[in-house]
């Protein structure tokens, strides 16, 4: 990186960091691979053409007779008078032409030795007996199941099994807490809640059915009957309170139910799911995704971004399926697809280190989808690690959840990577559906920490807050300039609040908007700049912290970093940064925190300007994360002005912020 001089206003993100690196396809990929430098044109000709001919991809019961209805903006329909089955989409098509036998999900439990080897054939008869097993206790079109489980097969079979009947699933991560699961219990009105005894986390079993217990008590209290089921998975063999009215263990009434069910067809728009993000005003959103356009997109995405071979390849999403992550790239995608994937239920360190690697030299993965938060982990631990293991299989590698850093994303190729696997950097979100900016494997030159062009069939601009394209070297507002078939269709209960939240910005010009910042560097590619929010204005610049905590990370010492922006009286906003250091930083004593501190100080200054040299820099042992890998910036922000730290409750490590607060204590600004 060197620094940049473009000019910056009020109302644009300063462009501060320059890319030289490039790294082209490799020539025995490009050579077969799924997507070519002519699918963008030929998407760009005729768009809908384009999605018409994706839509080929998915088994349709009633053919459609309209790609896109858009007649009543922002309220999309796809693949109007069509009609289909994600379940059978997912599993019984693929038994029928064959595939039977080939593995869906190699299945990994945290304790050593703890897997399961699952066919399309064996998913299809589990599937069809948690089907069953739900229409009998009343579960059909249009319901609502709550699904609050770990990593472990059941909870994607209890998520096809709600969808064959046409019923919704809303999936409630299994970290959150009892007060977090009732909201949505209650928001969704759902009937049925599944769930288990619990799961295993660093090595302990960690209890789930508690929580569902305190959720379902709190949902009686203010609507009672509401939740009429809790099926339980037993995973851990825990002892558990038992509520005989209410609880009914899975193998009683899954395991007994007939492996025969025929699918019912449901329309395109049919509602598939609701999945809940944080809002500003404290109420989560429960974004609706419908069926047809979101298995089309998933389905097109996966296979086209990660060049998906399905004879061949072993996936691997290192993600949570209660994420949307989970979803369209753990199960929609790769099951309709008819993928063979990984699923692991731990964390990376459990029992050691080297865990993920020792998991990819078992199953041969050939592509790893994670994020840049792990990555930066174990750029933390060491190169070392992975070089105990054979990751000689690996192929392509992807980063989704964030932008990732350009020394993550190098450190990423080269050590995991032999600096042979192109690395994807996924830009998307819950309310998109699937991957919306991404390079493809065979045809981009990937530039590390741009996530660079919008797909084939995407249309993604950069504009000012007026809404006019910026040019190329400068910064802006995302936005998505014409529908696409995974788009989230309405915010539940509240089309309202769906149309001012992300329609009304530009509701002139029509667009989308995603509430990031981004810039278009000298080529016109894209480098996503983090969360509108996120941004700061100092001295009438207005700075992006992604890219401040990239020039960090760049110095041979950092592992991670995360930077706010801390009120000033002489800039508005000044840089305060959160760093983490390599385990070797400091090895020997050679250098005195102070002078880190101010080499680190220094080091951003010299790759960015000065305007973005850090006010202070904190050296803390672990920055505060959810349990997905967000990195919670407005509690450090709370430490950097000095306040008492906010709501802790969905950080994976709640003790994270006292270990920060006290190690900052006394500690003084830095001139």
């Amino acid at each position: 990186m060197s620094q940049s001089s473009a000019e910056t206003d009020s109302q644009t993100l300063a462009n501060l960091s320059h890319e030289d690196r490039r790294f082209d396809p490799p020539e025995e990929l490009a050579a077969h691979a799924n997507v070519t430098a002519e699918t963008y044109e030929e998407a760009k000709a005729d768009r809908l053409a384009f999605w018409a001919e994706q839509a080929e991809r998915i088994s349709w019961d009633e053919p459609f007779t309209e790609v896109l209805d858009w007649s009543n903006p922002p309220f999309a329909k796809w693949y109007v008078g069509g009609t289909l089955n994600a379940a059978y989409n997912c599993v019984d098509r693929h038994v029928e032409a064959g595939h039977g036998d080939r593995v869906a999900f190699h299945w990994v439990g945290e304790p050593e030795d703890d897997t399961r080897d699952i066919t399309y054939a064996e998913l299809q008869d589990e599937v069809c007996k948690a089907a069953n097993a739900l229409a009998e206790l009343g579960v059909g079109q249009g319901d609502r199941v709550a699904i609050y489980m770990p990593m472990i097969p059941e909870t994607a079979i209890a998520m096809l099994a709600t969808v064959r009947l046409g019923a919704l699933h809303t999936v409630v991560f299994g970290g959150f807490s009892s007060d977090a699961l009732a909201t949505r219990v209650l928001d969704c009105e759902t009937k049925v809640i599944i769930t288990s005894d619990g799961g295993y986390r660093r090595g302990s079993p960690a209890a789930l059915k508690p929580a569902v217990d305190e959720a379902v008590a709190k949902v009686e209290g203010e609507r009672p009957g509401l939740v009429e089921h809790v099926l339980v998975v037993r995973r851990t063999g825990q002892d558990v309170e038992w509520n005989d009215d209410l609880d009914l263990w899975w193998h009683d009434v899954v395991d007994e139910a007939s492996p025969e069910h025929t699918p019912e067809m449901f329309d395109a728009e049919n509602p598939l799911f609701v999945m809940y993000t944080s809002g500003s005003t404290g109420k989560p959103k429960g974004i609706v995704h419908t069926t047809g356009g979101y298995l089309v997109g998933t389905s097109y995405t996966h296979w086209a971004v990660f060049d998906l071979k399905p004879d061949t390849d072993v996936y691997w999403t290192a993600a949570d399926i209660g994420w949307i992550t989970g979803h369209s790239y753990i199960v929609y995608g790769p099951l309709a697809n008819g993928a063979t994937s990984v699923m692991y239920e731990g964390t990376p360190d459990t029992p050691h280190k080297g865990r993920w690697w020792e998991i990819i030299e078992t199953y041969g993965v050939t592509i790893l989808y994670c994020a840049p938060t792990a990555i930066r982990t174990f750029m933390k631990w060491g190169a070392e690690i992975p070089e105990k293991f054979d990751l000689s299989s690996l192929r392509i590698l992807g980063s989704v959840g964030e932008p990732i850093n350009p020394e993550a994303y190098v450190w990423y190729r080269e050590t995991i990577g032999s600096s042979r696997c192109p690395v994807m950097d996924t830009w998307w979100q819950t309310e998109t559906g699937m991957h919306m900016i991404s390079p493809l494997p065979g045809v981009t030159s990937g530039k590390p920490g741009s996530a660079m062009t919008a797909i084939p069939g995407v249309s993604a601009e950069v504009v000012t807050d007026e809404g006019e394209i910026v040019p190329n070297g400068s910064g802006g507002y995302l936005v998505l300039t014409e529908p696409w078939p995974s788009m989230l269709r309405t915010l539940l209960g509240d089309d309202e609040r769906f149309k001012d939240t992300y329609w009304s910005k530009y509701a002139e010009q029509g667009w989308y908007f995603a509430g990031d910042g981004a810039k278009k560097d000298e080529d016109g590619d894209i480098w996503l700049l983090g969360r509108v929010d996120d941004v700061m204005n100092v001295s009438g610049h207005r700075l992006s912290t992604t890219e401040i905590e990239s020039a960090l990370v760049s110095h041979p010492k950092v592992a991670e970093a995360a930077v706010v922006g801390a009120a000033d009286e002489t800039t508005g906003q000044a840089v305060c940064a959160f760093v983490i250091l390599r385990e070797s930083a400091l090895e020997g004593g050679e250098e005195a925190p102070d002078d880190l501190i101010e080499e680190l100080r220094n080091h951003v200054r010299k790759e960015i300007g000065a305007i973005a040299k850090p006010r202070q820099i904190m050296i803390v042992p672990e920055l505060p994360k959810t349990r997905s890998g967000k990195i919670m910036r407005r509690l450090l922000k709370d430490v950097a002005e000095n306040r008492e730290v906010g709501d802790v409750t969905t950080l994976a490590d709640s003790t994270v912020m006292d270990l920060i607060s006290e190690g900052v204590k006394g500690e003084k600004s830095q001139d």
